[in-house]
């Protein structure tokens, strides 16, 4: 009989190395045309942009792929990708919460993830919760 390995946590997720990748749409994918270079990112570099947004300011995920894609020399970065990836830094940072991190010591999903948005309707956090950490920024 097998035994089931137990499910990795958001915060091992994200810890697994993987390499960025630039490639040319065959396709249209996603809005973006064929022809075009895509990016797609990692788990880590959404990780890093996010912890380098200053606190009492927000990014919208499209300014966040756009640069993104910017700085890698790309037409777009993946819609798709991207969003999975913020999930999961939002996770991994939300299960540090729980175990007692303070708030300035993990990544500030909540200069991004927008109060509403479908993302945020999949984390355990309200919207509620959301609006109190930048209104605690913005006013702090």
């Amino acid at each position: 009989m097998a035994t089931r390995r137990p499910r990795k946590t958001w915060k091992e997720k994200l810890a697994i190395e993987k390499a960025p990748k630039r490639v040319r749409l065959e396709a249209d994918f996603a809005g973006v045309p064929a022809g075009a270079w895509l990016f797609v990112g990692t788990p880590r570099l959404i990780d890093d942009y996010v912890r380098g947004i200053p606190a009492g300011q927000t990014r919208s995920i499209e300014r966040l792929r756009r640069e993104l894609a910017r700085r890698h020399r790309c037409d777009a970065t993946c819609p798709v990708s991207t969003a999975i990836f913020l999930r999961l830094v939002a996770e991994a940072a939300w299960e540090d919460i729980v175990a007692g991190a303070p708030l300035d010591t993990v990544t500030p999903f909540w200069r991004v993830v927008e109060p509403g948005s479908s993302l945020a309707r999949k984390l355990p956090m309200d919207d509620h919760w959301l609006l109190a950490q930048r209104e605690g920024e913005r006013s702090g």
